[in-house]
């Protein structure tokens, strides 16, 4: 099923000029995938285990049905009609058929610096309106680049669903609604469970940053002045329940506030809160209470009461670095504060309503799942400022690389052992690029991390174990983004399979959900202008790992669920802490 309306019309200018350049993503060499997989499960299966999984690999990979199912991967991605072999399959296992609330199990957060500018929150939330604006601009009139590495230009597929545009709650799976640019420069501003839609365009020209702070003045004070039911919240229901709420929110007459709300640019939230932690300020950007925000909107910038701020993203059709460009571009060109200057009298729409007694009682238990969702949410931010980026690079190794060795290193001291860990990878290089897994568990980090616990192991070893495992790891980023992976590979082995054919043993076989089944998930990114990001763990049983990496320090954002399995974020987060001590001290040891 198709998850998107919007088509290659919206495909112009600079941003994608390159997209019919771009290579295909490939489908790996089927017998170097199995060798991967088998090598990846290693270190995670006792030796008998291990003996059987690789029994049952072998015999897969010496299958004729193996040979075939490959066959039909190939052929699909040759495919004319076939942009990206994996696209419409991942897009919907998952994120659209995904049934569980977005709040906190999909959406991510940036929790943004605060701007010495800016001390009042609506002046705040002005120059993050006039930001994000002119970076839609560009991308409106077709002067914005196209994001590049090294290898050449990325994919800017996912740049067309990132203003006017919504998820929308459908059974089985949800769609991507989107509009045209063109009569929807409008943005909705949520403030005390009340929406109001602001046309960014007056009397043909845009908005000056003053006179979008004095129309947000005004908002706040007519929002503070009164109540509403909070229908934001159905957005972080189950999404089956939503869409059948939303159904009702349309039976009852609402049809046309949800198109103001779902045609506009993005979201603004203006919380009442005043987070002071790095932990307040990360649950008020994330998810706050919940009763002003709209969490199917792909572009949600939160502005707190104390002019703290930050971006919350809806996941399912956006990765984090698109947004990661936009969130940069708003705060590193926002505009200085104005003089004073002839401020037009612009207008507001309130966006009133109807809530009949069943969409208030669905709103109540939408609240509730919300809440108790949100409050088993344990998380912790560490602000390791020992050292970062700039220091690790002088040591002769990929930060990354480093920061997920000491990463294992944490977890095997807290957990006396080594589980699946999830490392996204980008694969934008391809068309309709998206990630893949690097698994970053391997026999190296397993050896180095067994050495540096043995007290008969001397540092010589454990360096030298360390550059052992520093470089595979890097060998399999690497290879993951060259769409040269293991997971999405053997996703798409499976999905080829007819309705009623059998089902390959390796994929019955217990190794395969357990060594996915990712007790450590865990991405990076780096900017100087963030004091954290952070996103959910993806089993009850694991963290979500978030870990910024600046140049002078490292901020880490760990997310566990409280619940039987009696996890801990402070815990961990003590433990990555001495684990990053530990590994510098080992390399600067004489």
């Amino acid at each position: 099923m198709p998850t998107t309306n919007r088509d290659t019309e919206h495909e112009y200018g600079r941003l994608f000029a390159q997209q019919g350049q771009l290579p295909r993503l490939p489908v790996p060499d089927l017998r170097k995938t199995l060798a991967k997989y088998g090598e990846s499960l290693e270190p995670l299966l006792p030796s008998d285990k291990l003996a059987h999984s690789k029994r049952v690999i072998q015999e897969f990979g010496e299958s004729a049905q193996a040979q075939e199912l490959q066959q039909r991967l190939e052929a699909r991605a040759m495919d004319p009609n076939c942009a990206n072999w994996l696209e419409e399959w991942w897009n919907d296992l998952s994120y659209m058929g995904y049934r569980d609330p977005v709040i906190p199990y999909v959406s991510y957060h940036y929790s943004f610096n605060d701007d010495p500018l800016c001390s009042r929150p609506n002046q705040r939330a002005a120059k993050l309106i006039t930001g994000a604006m002119a970076f839609r601009q560009a991308i409106v009139d077709g002067s914005l680049s196209p994001e590049a590495t090294k290898a050449g230009a990325l994919c800017s597929h996912s740049y067309k669903f990132m203003f006017n545009a919504c998820r929308i709650p459908q059974k089985p799976s949800d769609i991507c609604r989107t509009v045209s640019y063109e009569g929807n420069a409008t943005v909705v501003v949520i403030r005390n469970a009340q929406f109001f839609l602001l046309p960014l365009i007056h009397d043909g020209a845009m908005l000056t940053q003053a006179e979008i702070e004095q129309v947000l003045d005004r908002i706040v004070a007519q929002a503070d002045a009164n109540a509403a039911v909070p229908v934001g919240l159905l957005t972080a229901d189950n999404r089956d329940t939503w869409a059948e709420n939303r159904r009702l929110l349309i039976d009852a007459g609402n049809a046309a506030v949800l198109d103001a709300i779902e045609s506009s640019a993005f979201v603004v939230a203006l919380e009442t809160s005043r987070p002071v932690t790095r932990v307040e300020f990360s649950h008020a950007i994330w998810h706050g209470d919940g009763r002003s925000r709209w969490f199917d909107k792909p572009c949600q910038f939160v502005v707190c009461n104390n002019a703290r701020a930050g971006f919350n993203g809806e996941h399912s059709m956006m990765d984090g670095t698109p947004t990661l460009r936009l969130v940069q571009h708003v705060i590193d060109n926002a505009p200085l504060p104005e003089k004073s200057t002839h401020v037009r009298n612009c207008t507001f729409e309130p966006l009133h309503f109807r809530t009949p007694p069943a969409l208030v009682a669905a709103v109540k238990a939408a609240e509730s799942l919300f809440v108790e969702g949100t409050e088993k949410q344990h998380v912790a931010v560490l602000n390791y400022s020992a050292y970062g980026k700039e220091a690790i690079k002088r040591l002769g190794c990929s930060p990354d690389a480093y920061i997920q060795l000491a990463l294992q290193l944490a977890y095997t001291r807290l957990y006396g052992g080594a589980r699946p860990t999830y490392e996204s990878s980008m694969t934008r290089r391809f068309l309709h690029g998206r990630t893949e897994t690097c698994r970053s568990v391997t026999r190296d980090s397993v050896a180095w991390c067994r050495a540096m616990l043995s007290p008969s192991s001397d540092n010589e070893e454990r360096v030298r174990l360390f550059q052992t495992a520093l470089a595979t790891h890097t060998r399999l980023v690497r290879e993951a983004v060259e769409g040269q992976g293991v997971d999405r590979h053997l996703l798409g082995l499976r999905m080829v399979l007819h309705p009623g054919e059998a089902k390959p043993e390796i994929f019955e076989d217990p190794a395969y959900a357990y060594s996915s089944h990712w007790y450590l998930s865990t991405s990076q990114v780096s900017s100087e202008n963030f004091t954290s990001y952070g996103w959910s763990e993806v089993t009850p049983k694991g963290y979500g790992i978030a870990y910024n990496i600046r140049k002078e320090c490292l901020v880490i954002h760990i997310a566990c669920m409280r619940n039987e399995h009696a996890l801990n974020s402070d815990h961990m987060a003590q433990y990555f802490e001495t684990a990053l001590n530990d590994v510098r001290d080992m390399l600067l040891k004489p």
